[in-house]
């Protein structure tokens, strides 16, 4: 990115007295219970790690977002500027983002809500200011019903979706599906960029590096879920109706009268708890619902085999912390889950039950085939680029972005 009005250096870094180039970042998300909105936590530790890259690079990163003391404090440390977005009026909201957009060289929005807020607050501003918006993950689809308000959300989002894209210099998806999406909706340019979220200490337990010490049971975290003298499955996410629990609470039949029954583990909150444990009690599965846990992916750290059951609208963070930890992944073959996994986990046909049950049982039955996949999981990830790698790449796209603008 080039620091207006002066040079960079080959590194990327601007030249000594050159002022630093300012890139704005917004945040968007999904309605958060005050009415306002949030960003998800995976896009927030990326737009963290980007910042920390940025600025260690010479930017100068202003994060604008909805006020949230902890989101606040969670950039603390990583040289970046934080401005909160009035969550109330989104007239407001723009309004607030074109004032700290006034100096800005370059705006990159998160998101579709961010994406729009950015090009609402560029529209009146005078001069050419590049736009990047990377999208993290499309926007859910109505519940499926055959409803006229169904249809509209549907129609209001498809509108939304080719603003942003036509609005932006740059989209950057973090899939291939979000790259192919966003040029269907119009984009000038789109291109593939990963979005690494930071290691989150989903990884082995000392002493526990391999498949096989996995498997030895003891550990105080099993012991806390019941899963001591019996395989533990890990499945993570919210219990509202989209992340494939019923598909997985189908598949445990097929295990629930082996001795001893594996254990599927749900680390999750939300609306379908009540219908999920229902089900649970009603046909006797061996499974338990967590609830929230915030040591969620160090439970899955300790599992024998992870769920991935549903549809990723993005990367999967599951996916990525299992691969990590080097524990085998049985996962829905689809969104971006086999481009981030390759041949290191058993992808099933999203909502088959039947493909579910028959590939957990297949790795329960096969300790040589889960040590095996453990291994192609961790080695699978080494290969997926770092947060130093992703924070040069998007220098790459703002230097060229805003050389562009300049010479218009």
């Amino acid at each position: 990115m080039s620091p207006s009005p002066s040079r960079t250096h080959a590194a990327g870094r601007p030249v000594v007295g050159a002022r630093p180039p300012h890139a704005v970042h917004v945040l968007g998300g999904g309605p958060a219970a005050d009415g306002t909105y949030a960003p998800s936590a995976r896009t927030a530790a990326h737009v963290r790690s980007l910042a920390r890259g940025l600025t260690a690079r010479g930017v100068r990163v202003t994060v604008c977002t909805r006020h949230d003391e902890a989101l606040r404090h969670s950039f603390t440390g990583t040289g970046a500027e934080f401005t909160a977005l009035p969550g109330r009026s989104e007239a407001e909201a723009v309004a607030r983002l074109r004032a700290v957009c006034a100096e800005a060289d370059l705006v990159h929005a998160h998101g579709l809500r961010a994406g729009l807020l950015a090009a609402l607050a560029l529209g009146r501003r005078r001069g050419p200011v590049p736009l990047v918006v990377t999208w993290h993950a499309l926007p859910r689809a109505g519940p499926g019903h055959a409803s006229r308000a169904d249809a509209a959300h549907d129609l209001v989002t498809r509108l939304l979706l080719r603003r942003v894209a036509r609005a932006a210099t740059v989209v950057l998806g973090t899939t291939t599906e979000l790259v192919d999406a966003a040029r269907r909706s119009g984009a000038r340019d789109a291109r593939l960029a990963p979005a690494p979220v930071p290691l989150t200490g989903a990884v082995p337990p000392p002493g526990r590096e391999d498949a096989a010490a996995r498997d030895a049971p003891g550990s105080a975290a099993r012991a806390g879920i019941g899963a001591v003298d019996r395989p533990l499955l890990m499945a993570v996410g919210r219990l509202d109706g989209r992340r494939g629990h019923d598909t997985a609470l189908t598949a445990a039949r097929a295990w629930r009268n082996l001795t001893p029954a594996p254990l599927l583990a749900v680390a999750g909150e939300g609306p379908g708890r009540e219908a999920l444990q229902r089900r649970i009690d009603e046909e006797k599965l061996p499974v338990r619902l967590l609830g929230r846990r915030d040591d969620a992916l160090r439970l899955l750290a300790e599992a024998d085999i992870a769920l991935q059951p549903t549809r990723c609208r993005g990367p999967s963070l599951v996916a990525q912390e299992a691969l990590r930890a080097g524990v085998p992944l049985v996962a829905a073959a689809s969104g971006g889950v086999p481009e981030l996994v390759g041949s290191a986990a058993v992808l099933v046909p999203c909502g088959d039950a039947d493909s579910l049950a028959s590939a957990v049982l297949g790795l329960l039955a096969d300790p040589a085939r889960r040590a095996a996949l453990g291994a192609a999981g961790r080695a699978r990830a080494r290969t997926w680029p770092g947060e130093d790698d992703t924070a040069a790449l998007v220098l790459g796209v703002y230097d060229e972005v805003t050389r562009a603008a300049a010479e218009r």
